[in-house]
């Protein structure tokens, strides 16, 4: 077991630090075509839900439905999907993807559909910044 806390390489690769919930580094993933969120505990060894405990699965819910809220009201987002997969990654970590009904893989899932698209420095940049400021607040009220 290892007592320090290291975001996985993968996940360090592909997405950009928003900003730290109580628990959980808020990761944006590094493709524009949709606004999609990671959630990572800020915990070793962790790689299934049931690896947290009973609080950090509490914070975890209340962290996922605030970013959740976020994507909705910033991106006018139809819906969420939410989605603990961790095959190719094994760290626990929870994704938050905004889906729109005229998305291009709408109403399938996106894993493996098409090729993720970077964000542009501009458009990171500002989505980064609007982000940071939504989150900031929203987990001022955990």
């Amino acid at each position: 077991m290892n007592n320090a806390f290291t975001l996985h390489p993968q996940l360090a690769a592909d997405t950009t630090l928003v900003t730290d919930g109580p628990l959980s580094h808020v990761l944006l993933m590094n493709d524009a075509r949709y606004p999609w969120l990671i959630l990572v505990p800020r915990r070793p060894d962790l790689v299934d839900y049931d690896d947290l405990s009973t609080e950090d699965r509490k914070i975890l819910g209340d962290e996922v439905a605030a970013v959740s809220s976020v994507i909705k009201r910033r991106f006018d987002a139809f819906k969420t999907n939410v989605a603990m997969l961790g095959n190719m990654v094994p760290q626990l970590h929870c994704h938050v993807i905004g889906r729109f009904k005229d998305d291009a893989v709408w109403p399938g899932p996106v894993w493996g559909v098409g090729t993720a698209k970077p964000y542009d420095e501009d458009e990171g940049r500002d989505r980064l910044a609007a982000l940071r400021a939504d989150l900031i607040s929203a987990f001022k009220h955990l």
